[in-house]
């Protein structure tokens, strides 16, 4: 073994002093190897290799400590708490045919951290408020955030190329949140019907409120409403007409299987845009349809002589008295276009005569009358899906004045879809069911109750038919579609009081009238007359219209083809050719 390996392996020790002889006497003895210093470096350098892998496993945990605490507690933007529905996107509403009506889509929320923010805010306000259309001073303060504002919204609802654009800013500061979003490809059509959504994901109004939770986190098999989205655009199309050229505050319209109870169309006008909910106001966000109570006149006549027939108290060929008006307490029931004859009970109806008609009604009495409007369905709340459900408007006591009034339509009030319900069954066979605006499958739909035999509702659609051939709904008559009708022209209440000046106008229809498949009601409320209806604004003159154009344009889509060759039988009703005055 060498020294030097001895040297390297044995504990080291300093040599014994060796004897200074000859001329090397000054030098030492012995000299250590080189190797011996290796041992003392090396340690060295292990110690330099700890320290710096401590402080780095020091520094990366320190880095892992603020991330945990940024992400609990820093990183959490102090926003609205999320909307507890909007888990997952919403389900979609279609109409009858699978046409969307309201769509769940992609969109954000648009959030400022301000403490994150590399650009300035003076700078960076501008180019948002441009993108986002916003306040420039507002979008400042919100960039400047405050104290205890880690975060807050500068959009909601952004779409995806919103989003982009924003982000194309470059600041990490501005970050995005998905939130679903509801589109209403068809708006405003049927939006009375179909309703919207609210900030927070929230139905709150129409279908969307009704079905709101069947709708939260459903993002499979839409919502399968009943109407027909063709048949709704001419709806609101023909009541937009004439509810421009008649001046009208507003109007509502109706049609309805009367097999099924299905509305395939409802419209109320004014409507809204569901995208700025905030610029709603109270008339256009009011159902008409649904939701407004009217007196509808003459309409409620061809109820009282179902009533009147069915309950066996009065027959087709009797006559009544309308020479005179009736007094009766501090009233005076007169006819607008009299007669002043006895009058047969089709010739009541094609003149609307309230004196015949009250006559009939007394015949009928108080008991009676109330039984029949309570299966109808006129005794209380609009029974239908949809969350805005009118109450109607009862006689506060029900005497023999009700009786009578109530008769031609006067004293109570209902919905328009009141109203069609009524006529369905009125034209159907006397089956009444409710108003459905869910789509009902073949064969599933209410069995319903019977209200009417099938011979007073033959005799009513007899009846109907003759007012639109030869009574005051002629101007609702369209060749081949053989619609049968009543108009109905109440004076509004205003203050406790009837106005002289103000009224409703309606005429509520079914076609084609040997087979009944559809009802229809439009109504204006407070038209004007025009020049071509010589100033009248009665419903004949103002509703039957809109009622024969709307017939002309939604028959065949719904497969009623013009037939000249049916009708239903009208001869011998009229002891002459009586027509009536308008």
């Amino acid at each position: 073994m060498s020294a030097a390996s001895l040297a390297f392996d044995a504990p080291f020790a300093a040599p014994a002093p060796v004897p200074r002889t000859g001329p090397r006497a000054a030098q030492p003895a012995w000299r250590a190897p080189a190797e011996v210093a290796a041992p003392d470096a090396l340690e060295r350098a292990r110690a330099r290799l700890m320290l710096a892998l401590l402080a780095f496993v020091a520094v990366t945990l320190l880095i892992l400590i603020r991330l945990v605490w940024l992400a609990a507690f820093a990183g959490a933007p102090k926003l609205a708490p999320a909307p507890a529905g909007w888990v997952s996107p919403r389900a979609d509403i279609v109409d009858r045919n699978g046409v969307a009506l309201a769509r769940g889509i992609e969109s954000y929320a648009v959030v400022v951290r301000p403490k994150q923010l590399v650009t300035p805010p003076e700078l960076l306000a501008p180019r948002l408020a441009a993108l986002l259309n916003r306040d420039p001073a507002m979008m400042l303060a919100r960039l400047r955030g405050g104290p205890k504002r880690l975060s807050s919204y500068l959009a909601r609802r952004a779409t995806p190329e919103l989003r982009r654009a924003v982000q194309a800013l470059g600041d990490p500061g501005i970050d995005f949140a998905a939130e679903p979003s509801r589109a209403y490809p068809n708006t405003p059509l049927a939006q009375h019907l179909v309703g919207y959504v609210g900030d927070d994901g929230h139905g709150m109004a129409g279908m969307e409120y009704a079905a709101d939770r069947g709708l939260r986190g459903q993002a499979g098999a839409p919502l399968s409403l009943s109407i027909d989205t063709r048949v709704q655009q001419a709806l609101e199309s023909e009541l937009a007409a004439g509810m421009a050229k008649h001046s009208a505050l507003g109007a509502a319209g109706v049609v309805m299987d009367v097999e099924t109870g299905e509305v395939i169309a409802l419209a109320s006008l004014p409507t809204y845009d569901p995208a700025k909910p905030a610029d709603i106001h109270d008339d256009g966000r009011r159902n008409h349809a649904t939701l407004g109570v009217y007196e509808l006149g003459s309409t409620f006549k061809a109820l009282t002589l179902a009533m009147a027939f069915d309950s066996g108290v009065s027959r087709m060929s009797d006559r009544y008295d309308a020479r005179r008006p009736i007094p009766i307490g501090r009233f005076v029931i007169h006819d607008d276009h009299p007669q002043n004859r006895i009058l047969s009970v089709p010739e009541i109806f094609i003149h609307s005569s309230n004196i015949g008609t009250a006559r009939i009604a007394a015949q009928l009495g108080e008991a009676r009358q109330r039984d029949y409007l309570a299966r109808l369905g006129f005794m209380k709340p609009l029974q239908i899906e949809l969350p805005e459900r009118g109450r109607p408007i009862l006689p506060p006591t029900w005497g023999a004045s009700a009786v009578m009034t109530v008769g031609f339509g006067h004293g109570i009030s209902v919905t328009p879809v009141h109203l069609a319900t009524a006529y369905a069954a009125l034209v159907n066979g006397g089956i009444w069911r409710p108003a459905t605006v869910l789509r009902v499958a073949p064969g599933q739909a209410r069995v319903g109750t019977r209200v009417f035999s099938v011979q007073t509702s033959d005799q009513m659609r007899a009846l109907l038919r003759l007012v639109v051939l030869k009574g005051t709904a002629r101007q609702a008559d369209a060749r081949g579609y053989r619609i049968g009708g009543k108009t109905g022209t109440s004076n509004k209440v205003e203050g406790g009081k009837y106005s002289h000046t103000k009224v409703v106008s309606t005429l509520a229809a079914a076609f084609p009238m040997e087979k009944p498949r559809y009802v229809v009601v439009a109504m204006l409320d407070q038209p004007q007359g025009t020049k071509d209806t010589y100033g009248f604004r009665t419903a004949g003159w103002v509703s039957a219209p809109i009622v024969r154009k709307l017939v002309q344009r939604i028959a065949p889509i719904l497969g009623v083809a013009p037939d000249l060759t049916h009708d239903v039988s009208v001869e011998g009703l009229l002891p002459g050719d009586a027509k009536a005055e308008e």
